[in-house]
């Protein structure tokens, strides 16, 4: 398999690549659009910094692309959209700059407390000049942290050494993590009232874009002091402008802007109470090399077939988690398939309903595997789990999941029912059983039944009455076919009776026309699972 590696990375992640047996890795650092569109032709995996611009395009020339690894956070050059509607799976290295990013984030909270940048250019101005240095203590001094993920954490640990009160807001922040980080948790409008600095540590999404705005500092105490260290447009640069100039900001740092490079002639850079540095928050030795490595090692398994972490368009699945989620996958997978194959009409949706233990777990893999499933026998070979959501959308299927915690018959249920155009449903429903997990179907539009969910299924329905399994059987044994298991289940003695037989082959079509055209059979078909 061949990777390109569009941006330089580390060397060591580079030299990982190339000991992977089967690997060939070809370096193509500072290449133009149009070198790059010539060299994905043939690639199974990409590996970018934030030069390369990983476009629509560059996907649409790359049909047997399986990965774009980011030897960073930020995925702003990817076209991640493109990349889910195409299958291919783009992956970042969150962890690895996590302690340059905490570090240099604290660095600008000590240099808007003491004017060092400021002091420093003047020294070198010839200037002595310590009247107008003056500056703050951290000590005592309430730090607000906006978003307690990895580095927000990070630097909440740095502030608690300095003596400082932390704050924070994360809408996923328990009060059990914040007890043992030693922070308070509160609300958004909490923290702005309270905090004498504040740092903000969230991606920038539409619910954050412009998150601190003119009305947020409006709500801040005079003199506060504001950084962003994590994605330009968190903090609305033009509200900021306006609060250092009144004085409202005392001062200010940043590492990312909203348009990077940031222009000549930007406003922020004629503030004398502002430090700017040029998004150079990852920019150490030990984090280049750590995210190279960690993006090398990340593509190298997703190309072997093996685990899939840091996925930005679909779910991360490591060893421990897909250990978990393996026999889950297997069964959902097949439900799925099983549903799409029983509707004889338009389906326009499915409902998943989860019981038992994948209550308390994130079902989103499984929820991606039931979709691929669905998708199997009408979707081509570009089907996969990270663009399974999109092509559900894309032939108008709503899809809606549930999970409940109600009793069920099996300590792990899984229900899928599909709406029809004509107003019918139909479902199936599974389980695990045993020490191997082993998945089971239980169900059929609602019919207890119990078979594996594997190969080839005769599903019939017929009146109850004697001498059917025996003319089934016999007439499959013409046929050269062989039963493997059966499960029956009737309604009452003398109503209806569906029976699922497990067999070795398909079925001739002429001995399912035999079969259906029997006075007794009111339905028969095979799944191919």
């Amino acid at each position: 398999m061949k990777i390109l590696v569009a941006d330089k990375i580390s060397p060591k992640g580079v030299a990982y690549l190339r000991q992977q047996p089967g690997f060939e890795v070809v370096e193509a650092y500072g290449s133009s659009p149009e070198k790059i569109l010539e060299l994905v032709k043939d690639v199974h995996a990409i590996a970018v910094r934030s030069e390369t611009k990983i476009t629509a395009e560059v996907f649409a020339a790359a049909p047997l692309l399986k990965v774009v690894g980011r030897a960073g956070v930020g995925v702003d050059n990817v076209d991640v959209d493109a990349a889910t509607e195409r299958g291919v799976v783009v992956m970042n290295t969150p962890a690895g700059n996590t302690i340059s990013t905490a570090e240099l984030t604290f660095t600008h909270i000590l240099c808007g407390a003491r004017p060092i940048a400021q002091g420093a250019q003047s020294m070198k101005e010839g200037k002595w000049d310590r009247k107008t240095l003056s500056g703050a203590e951290l000590y005592k001094k309430t730090l607000g942290v906006v978003g307690l993920g990895r580095i927000g954490g990070e630097v909440a640990k740095r502030a608690l050494a300095f003596g400082m009160r932390v704050l924070a807001y994360d809408p996923y922040l328990s009060p059990a993590r914040a007890k043992a980080m030693q922070v308070e948790g509160v609300t958004l409008e909490e923290l702005l009232k309270q905090s004498d600095f504040i740092t903000v540590h969230m991606p920038l999404t539409d619910a954050t874009n412009n998150m601190i705005d003119a009305a947020a500092i409006a709500k801040c105490k005079k003199g506060v002091r504001l950084f962003n260290c994590a994605r330009g447009g968190i903090i609305n640069e033009q509200a900021l402008i306006d609060g250092l100039k009144s004085g409202h900001v005392a001062a200010a740092g940043l590492d990312v802007f909203v348009e990077e490079p940031l222009s000549k002639d930007s406003e922020l850079r004629k503030l004398p109470n502002v430090v700017l540095t040029p998004h150079i928050a990852a920019s150490t030795a030990e984090a280049q090399e750590t995210v190279g490595i960690e993006i090398a090692e990340q593509i190298a398994a997703v190309l072997a077939g093996g685990v899939i972490s840091n996925a930005v368009n679909m779910p991360s699945l490591d060893a421990t988690a897909l250990k978990i989620f393996g026999p889950y996958l297997e069964l959902g997978a097949k439900l799925g398939s099983l549903v799409q194959q029983l509707a004889k009409d338009r389906v326009e949706r499915v409902k998943i309903t989860y019981w038992g233990k994948i209550v308390e777990l994130d079902a989103n893999p499984v929820t991606r595997a039931i979709q691929k499933g669905f998708l199997r026998r009408i979707s081509g070979e570009s089907l996969n789990f990270v663009n399974a959501p999109t092509m559900m959308q894309r032939l108008g299927i709503e899809v809606e999941t549930v999970k409940s915690n109600s009793n069920a018959d099996y300590t792990d249920l899984i229900l899928v029912e599909a709406v029809q155009a004509n107003g019918e449903t139909v479902s199936a429903s599974g389980t695990l059983l045993g020490k191997a997990s082993s998945p089971r179907l239980v169900s059929l539009n609602g019919r207890d039944v119990e078979a594996v969910p594997s190969g080839f299924l005769l599903v019939y329905e017929n009146h109850d009455e004697p001498g059917i399994i025996g003319m089934v059987g016999t007439l499959l044994g013409k046929d050269g076919v062989n039963i493997a298991a059966m499960s029956l289940s009737r309604n009452n003695a003398g109503g209806t009776a569906l029976c699922v037989l497990n067999l070795d082959s398909q079925p001739s079509d002429a001995a399912l026309k035999e079969l259906t055209s029997h006075r007794a059979i009111k339905q028969a078909f095979v799944v191919n699972l």
